[in-house]
Order: C-alpha cells, then structure tokens, then sequence
C-alpha cells in the first residue's frame, strides 16, 4: 500500500474520515467501557456518547461513496449491468460473512458467559455488507437503461429515495409496525429487536442505518458526474453548504409545533435526527477534502488517513482490549483521568497496527483484508 504522502490510486478524503470515525469509535468505546458509574454521570461522559452518534454513519456513508465510485468505475469498462450488480452484491457479501466471522470470534472469546444469541446479534460489519448488497440489487435496474445519459441522474434520485424511505419508515417499524410475525433473527435487521422482543438502541438494523449508506451512495454518483468532476472543489462545498442547511431545516423542523409520528424517539429513530446527522457528515465531507487538498494531511504523516486504511482491522481488534477479557483497564471502575490515558495507548497502539498492517499487506502476512476502497479516476 502507497504511504499517505505519496501518489496513490486511494482517495485520500475517504481514509481521512474513515481515520475520524475510528478516533471518535475509540474514544465512545473506550469511556463507555472504562468509566466508573459516578464518573459516567458527569457531562464530558455525555459529550462523549454524543461524538459516539457519528462513527457508525461515517462508515455507512463512506460505505455508500465507495460503492458508487467502484461502481462507477466498473461502468466504465463497459461491463453488463449484470456484471456489475453481481460483482457489487458479491463485495457485499463478503463484508457480511466477515461481520458473522466476527459475531463468531467474539462468541468464542466470551465464552461461558455470553448468551448464544450474540451469534446472530446485528453489528456494524452486518449492516455495511447487507447495505452494499441491497445497494447493488437498487443500482442494477438503473444500469440496464437505454438511455445511458441518464443513468447516473436515475442512479441519484433512487438512492436518495431509499434513504429518505428507509428513514421516514424507521419510528413505525420499530413501534406500530413492528414485523413480530418474523423471527426474531430477521426482525433484528429490521429493528434490532435482538432475542428480547424490544428494539435495542445500540444494534445498528437497517431501519435507520442502511440510510446512511444509500445516502452516501447518492452523494457518490453526484461526485462522478462530468459536471462536478470538471467543477470538483466548488461541488465539495456546495455539499457541505446544503449539509448545513439540510442539518439546521431538520433541527428547525423538529421543534414546530407538530409532529410526523404520534411516538419516535429522537436520538434513535427520528427522520429530524437522521437529517441532522447527515448534514453534518456532508460537512465534514467537504472538511475531509479540504484538509486532504489543500492542508497538510498528505504533505506530512498523517494518523487519521493511516487509521483509515487499516480501518476494518483496528475496528476488529480495539474491541477486544477494551471491551474483552483482555481489557488493558478494569471496567467500569475508571476516573477520566485514567480511562483518557488508557484512550490513547489504544490509539497509539492501533496506529502501530496500522502502519505495520499498510507496511506489510501484499507481502503474504496472514491479516484480514480491508473492504476495497474506491478509485480515483
């Protein structure tokens, strides 16, 4: 793998900002583990889970972005809309079966005191695989247009359409409307229900997180079409200027006087919170490539596009030291002080796994892959 600061075939924006979501990811993970109850009642624990609102859509929408370019890419090599659906589905499925490998392995490790339904519970890696999937069933229909002027044009608006869907449907899915009629393996990937019956907050179901991802899969195509690619910087701040327009409607929005939904809950379920969200992250979209064009992320060493590399790998191991038996402080027993100072062993730790990982892949070491990134063009 190229270093940061050398020519190189990835985007360098989208390793930024996967670096951003796995900074944010230690730092929720790590208080949420280490903190002792007394500390978790204090406001710098909240802020924390706050900044813990972005990782998983950060990963979805970079998720989204990537499908697109690759998609994009294949396009051009004039490929059947066969070809392409079934090589997109496939990476898909890949990223699936790696997020049950990962459901099994921390099974194993827990052993004797997990409840076998952790097997089946849906996690990030779930989510990100069955998106990519769904995504490649939505793009396939689209690719087989005649008129290929306006594939790319059918392309955005569908994505668009199965975001804003997926999160207009999200509060009853997981109140009134709940498919209790299905297993509850199923169910949990419609609303997390898990084997409880009762949606669970911290699993990441379709409903509302897959719209993430085909959010970010419309910005993606939007990225790729002649107009924004002649006009690239100017098209990176139009978006992070309707992100924050779309993020303050949504705030503007939330506290009229009526509402969508008889009941939601806002910091789960809510459309208001999922515009919110996704106007930010079209900031920090434009944040990301301003800082990779024109600052100094690729003229010096850069922690955060190094982490982005190697972001699946130190997504799968930080886990096991901070929430495993492994764990490098006790849980739950921990001041701010302390659990901060344990926040960045585990950073300095996962960046040295990072650079040997970028260091070493191609060379046969045995250490999991990476999803494959998008391609410039």
């Amino acid at each position: 793998m190229s270093s940061p600061t050398s020519p190189t075939s990835r985007l360098a924006y989208i390793d930024w900002m996967r670096g951003l979501a796995c900074v944010l990811m230690f730092q929720t993970h790590c208080y949420d583990s280490w903190l002792s109850p007394d500390a978790r009642q204090s406001k710098f624990f909240m802020y924390s889970q706050l900044g813990g609102t972005f990782p998983a859509p950060l990963f979805l929408f970079l998720a989204g972005i990537s499908f697109a370019l690759v998609t994009e890419r294949l396009r051009q090599k004039n490929l059947r809309p066969f070809t392409i659906a079934r090589t997109t589905i496939r990476r898909g499925a890949e990223i699936f079966a790696l997020g049950l490998l990962f459901r099994l392995q921390e099974y194993v490790v827990a052993w004797g005191w997990a409840p076998w339904s952790d097997l089946l519970r849906v996690d990030i890696l779930n989510t990100i695989g069955l998106s990519m999937m769904l995504m490649g069933v939505l793009c396939w229909p689209a690719l087989a247009l005649r008129r290929k002027d306006s594939v790319r044009l059918v392309l955005v608006l569908a994505a668009a359409g199965a975001a804003l869907t997926i999160s207009l449907l999200t509060p009853p899915l997981w109140t009134t409307w709940r498919p209790d009629w299905l297993p509850w393996p199923i169910e949990s990937y419609i609303n997390g229900v898990q084997k409880s019956g009762v949606p669970r907050a911290w699993l990441f179901p379709i409903f509302p997180w897959g719209a993430f991802a085909f959010a970010g899969l419309a910005v993606g195509f939007i990225l790729q079409s002649p107009w924004a690619r002649e006009r690239e910087a100017k098209t990176f701040l139009a978006l992070g200027i309707a992100g924050a327009l779309l993020a303050e409607f949504a705030h503007w929005f939330d506290h009229r006087p009526f509402q969508l939904y008889s009941s939601y809950d806002f910091w789960h379920t809510s459309p208001q919170f999922f515009l919110i969200r996704l106007g930010l992250l079209m900031v920090i979209l434009f944040a990301g490539y301003a800082w990779c064009r024109w600052g100094p992320a690729q003229r010096f060493f850069s922690p955060l596009i190094l982490l982005g590399q190697a972001s699946l790998l130190v997504y799968w191991v930080h886990l096991e030291f901070v929430y495993g038996r492994v764990s490098i402080l006790p849980k739950h027993a921990d001041t701010i002080g302390t659990a901060s100072l344990g926040l960045l062993i585990i950073f300095l730790a996962m960046l040295a796994l990072a650079f040997v990982r970028t260091r070493l892949k191609g060379r046969g070491v045995p250490l999991p892959a990476t999803p494959k990134p998008a391609i410039a063009h």
